[in-house]
């Protein structure tokens, strides 16, 4: 009980007391000479007795509200419906009582008035009335509370900011107040996404190519919605694949929100990741087909995206900086000699200390950056579909600063000091720029600890453009 709530409930049996006391006695200490002061006496002990007593019964109810609201969901407001209602009822009561009883005047025909009132109003009033119960109803059940999400109709969500007599009052993601009356929600279903739990599953319908194998499209669309910031990690982000239609293979990316406040941003994040991931991949969305034709043969279709990620590969190259000064047929015929390695989750790709040579493009899965610290492997970052690593051995052959362990099943492409010396052996200029650019991106990743970064860290101290061009040039025979 909270102190506000107890210190009422006392002044209230007090006063109580005092007024029923008062009712009954009257003021004897005034003498017999003062009997109209008395007589007035009485009747304002008996009103006040009422009236106070109507108030220790709204403070007991109070109490009541708040502990009950309490034990079903810690934290939440208790509904008010409840207790405008007891307080209408209370405080009538106590009405009545006084012209009855204090007043001594009979209530029966106030009574047979009063309903004939009501019924006139009921009459009138049918679909407030009706509001107002199912208000109650509402109450009494708990199926949502302040502060829950709900979808009222089909699209139509919103944060319940209030519960009042007549209606519920939304806040939609808009941000824009939505009035719903009580008897609507009550009369027909609706969803709860904040009960039992406040984080609730979203999904999101994708058709794909049916040529695509299953299994390597669940993993592009089920890493997307790992990389996705905002979906949650546990429970984790399912693929399944629905069935074939018109448009092709459906797959459903089943992801968690933490909240439903959170829900469109989640979704962006959601289809921007699989949108990104699959063009990585050198994979597309399906659309309904229209035209009729013969079924392709499977010779010419089992390996299409698989086999043919040369146009991803370059334009990933082409995205980081240290390749930008490379012409676009430079790009192609790196792309072009990249071997592909598809792994397992467990895997190591490369492994922290040995001898490097070579630079990975990720194209598919994640991937856990581990460092050697007191005799144990200690993870210090995570890299997504489009990351880089190893261009730091790849262009001076020093060892790997980290190991790169798979975390989940995956795809990455490497390029190795053969493919790039005789690119850079008929452009020598080039290898100028990518010292600067080495030396500009050793001083960053010293200055702010990116954990990505520390697979193309040299060991040491960060070394300056001269000894960087020179180590480049030695390393590829230029």
């Amino acid at each position: 009980m909270k102190t506000g709530l107890g210190a009422r409930l006392l002044a209230a049996a007090i006063l109580t007391m005092a007024g029923f006391a008062l009712q009954a006695r009257g003021a004897p200490w005034l003498g017999p000479e003062a009997a109209p002061v008395n007589a007035v006496a009485r009747l304002v002990g008996g009103i006040l007795g009422w009236l106070a007593l109507a108030w220790v019964g709204i403070c007991l109810v109070d109490i009541a509200v708040k502990r009950l609201s309490a034990l079903g969901r810690p934290g939440a407001p208790p509904p008010r419906l409840v207790q405008d209602l007891a307080r209408v009822v209370l405080l009538g009561g106590a009405v009545i009582a006084i012209v009855g009883l204090v007043f001594d005047q009979p209530v029966a025909g106030l009574l047979t008035t009063s309903g004939i009132l009501v019924v006139v109003l009921g009459i009138a009033l049918r679909n407030m009335i009706a509001d107002v119960f199912a208000g109650i109803a509402l109450n009494v059940e708990h199926p949502y509370r302040i502060g829950d999400w709900i979808e009222v109709a089909p699209d139509l969500v919103g944060r319940v900011e209030e519960i009042n007599w007549r209606a519920t009052r939304l806040i939609t993601r808009d941000e824009t107040s939505l009035v719903v009356p009580n008897g609507l929600i009550a009369g027909s279903h609706f969803i709860n996404f904040s009960y039992p739990e406040r984080h609730y599953r979203k999904t999101l319908r994708l058709p794909m190519d049916p040529a695509a194998p299953p299994q390597r499209v669940k993993l592009v669309l089920r890493t997307a919605a790992l990389a996705a910031p905002g979906v949650l990690r546990d429970p984790a982000p399912v693929v399944q694949l629905e069935g074939v239609d018109e448009a092709g293979a459906v797959y459903l990316v089943r992801y968690w929100v933490a909240d439903g406040a959170d829900e469109n941003r989640c979704r962006d994040a959601v289809v921007g990741a699989v949108l990104d991931g699959l063009q990585r991949a050198g994979m597309t969305a399906a659309f309904p087909r229209r035209s009729v034709s013969m079924l392709p043969s499977p010779r010419k279709t089992a390996t299409g995206p698989a086999e043919g990620a040369a146009g991803p590969v370059a334009s990933m190259l082409g995205r980081i900086d240290l390749f930008q000064a490379f012409e676009e047929a430079d790009l192609r015929a790196l792309a072009d000699a990249a071997r592909r390695h598809r792994f397992t989750a467990g895997r190591a790709l490369v492994s922290e200390g040995e001898p490097g040579r070579s630079l990975y493009l990720l194209t598919e899965g994640i991937l856990d950056v581990r460092v050697d610290r007191d005799g144990g492997a200690v993870s210090v970052g995570r890299l997504m579909p489009g990351a880089v690593f190893g261009e730091f051995s790849l262009l001076t052959g020093a060892p790997r600063a980290a190991s790169v362990v798979a975390e989940t099943d995956g795809v990455a492409f490497e390029i190795d000091k053969d493919h790039l010396a005789p690119i850079l052996r008929s452009r020598p200029d080039v290898a100028a720029q990518l010292a600067d650019l080495m030396a500009a991106r050793q001083r960053r990743t010293r200055e702010r600890l990116e954990p990505a970064e520390t697979v193309a860290a040299p060991q040491g101290g960060a070394p300056d453009r001269r000894d960087l061009l020179d180590r480049v040039r030695d390393f590829l025979g230029l």
